[in-house]
């Protein structure tokens, strides 16, 4: 499992999953803001996996030293 979510992604998957999680646990919205969840997840652990599937990576090309 490479990782496929670069930094500013994986810090908006963040901020956006857990917003939506706080949002539903303190009832200012309907229980589908546990979908916050996945983004929060996938921004934790770095990997999405529609991202493999779709053949995508906010990675960004690895610097090459010579």
């Amino acid at each position: 499992m490479n990782a496929n979510v670069g930094k500013l992604d994986r810090t908006l998957r963040i901020a956006v999953g857990s917003g939506l999680v706080a949002a539903t646990a303190l009832h200012l919205a309907g229980p589908w803001g546990w979908i916050g969840l996945v983004p929060l997840a996938t921004g934790l652990f770095g990997f999405c996996p529609a991202y493999t599937v779709l053949g995508l990576n906010s990675c960004g090309a690895a610097r090459r030293r010579g």
